[in-house]
């Protein structure tokens, strides 16, 4: 993970505790520096804007470029949300030296490859990165305490979602803010877990996967973008291909639609036709698997 933001608690902890500062870029959008770590509120499409963050910037904030900036962590509301997320951060980075984490290096080989440094974070929770992905390893005395519906047997738990079921299972070890993110992804990925272990009912909106399983139980019978483009042959609008439910795999029927461009806006687990609005259509394609068949 390239964002200081991302919901990644392997990273080392700063050498000193962090002192926030804000200021204006050469340029005159919002910065901040806590400790090593930078952080810009940048211009998107639309109005919107985003967090970007950068790393060791060594000039002073009144001389940092957008160049300077590499990573995305998510739109941002305002000036006010920005600064929000830059206190977010220096907490964050107190916290986390304040318990203490040790970065050792040692051989070990790991479901992504031979480790190439780890963080301690206590007896039996080691937190180790390779060339390419990482995740915690859990001694079996440790992971014999994930709640069974969580539970790898192996004990090692990837970074992008699993180390989430670390963090819940040994809160004190982690942040406030590390705990936040944790807590999030779980619901996301796991809300069938999350509703057995803590006795409750996510409501909509409270974990993606039980979101997207809603979508599709309401649209099954629907037909739902899986594929789309820009038509070459009809002047603004987008060419769709779609399938019942948004299914896919072989023998699954495929079907082509004209769609208004500027109607034409993804949500969150697809765009679903509309019969009345959306024509079916069978006329020369821009996809290219599409060309010489018949629809």
């Amino acid at each position: 993970m390239t964002s200081a933001l991302a919901c990644d608690p392997a990273t080392g902890a700063d050498s000193e505790v962090p002192e926030v500062e804000f200021g204006r870029s050469i340029a005159g959008f919002p910065v901040a520096r806590v400790g090593v770590s930078a952080f810009a509120m940048l211009p998107a499409r639309d109005r919107r804007h985003y967090l970007a963050t950068g790393w060791r910037i060594p000039r002073p904030l009144t001389e940092w470029r957008r160049s300077d900036f590499y990573g995305h962590s998510g739109e941002l509301a305002d000036e006010a949300a920005f600064r929000a997320k830059v206190l977010e951060q220096a907490e964050h980075q107190r916290e986390k030296r304040a318990l203490g984490r040790r970065d050792v290096h040692r051989w070990v080989q790991t479901p992504w490859g031979v480790s190439q440094g780890a963080t301690v974070y206590a007896e039996g929770v080691e937190s180790h990165f390779t060339a390419g992905h990482g995740g915690f390893k859990l001694s079996a005395e440790r992971n014999r305490k994930v709640h069974a519906l969580l539970r790898a047997e192996v004990g090692w738990y990837e970074e992008d979602c699993a180390w989430a079921i670390v963090a819940i299972t040994f809160p004190d070890l982690f942040t406030r803010f590390e705990r936040r993110c944790a807590e999030r992804s779980v619901r996301d990925s796991w809300p069938d877990a999350w509703e057995t272990i803590f006795g409750v009912v996510l409501a909509p909106g409270e974990s993606h996967e039980k979101d997207r399983r809603a979508f599709h139980e309401l649209h099954a019978e629907n037909w739902i973008v899986v594929s789309a483009i820009a038509s070459g042959q009809q002047k603004g609008f987008v060419e769709c291909v779609a399938t019942p439910g948004g299914r896919r795999g072989e023998g699954t029927e495929e079907r082509r639609f004209l769609v208004p461009a500027d109607e034409y806006a993804v949500g969150r687990f697809g765009f679903v036709i509309n019969p009345i609005r959306h024509a079916v259509y069978g006329g020369p394609s821009s996809f290219l698997g599409w060309q010489g068949r018949v629809s």
